[in-house]
């Protein structure tokens, strides 16, 4: 099972798609593209909502321990 977080690195608004890319080893791109034809075969509004929910409920990846 994929831990799935939002993105620092890979990130244009939240860093969904760069989360789901970072998780499931994919190209950030291809999920983007996926996204947009997501949108537009949907109207947009069911995408917006689930992205906004996503947001919110999804983590931002936490920071690596610093050892010193």
């Amino acid at each position: 099972m994929v831990r799935l977080y939002r993105s620092e690195a890979d990130k244009k608004i939240a860093g969904i798609c760069g989360g789901l890319a970072e998780g499931y080893k994919m190209d950030s791109n291809l999920i983007r593209v996926v996204v947009v034809f997501l949108g537009i075969a949907t109207g947009g509004l069911p995408l917006l909502v689930a992205y906004i929910v996503g947001w919110i409920i999804i983590p931002p990846r936490p920071a690596p321990p610093v050892h010193g």
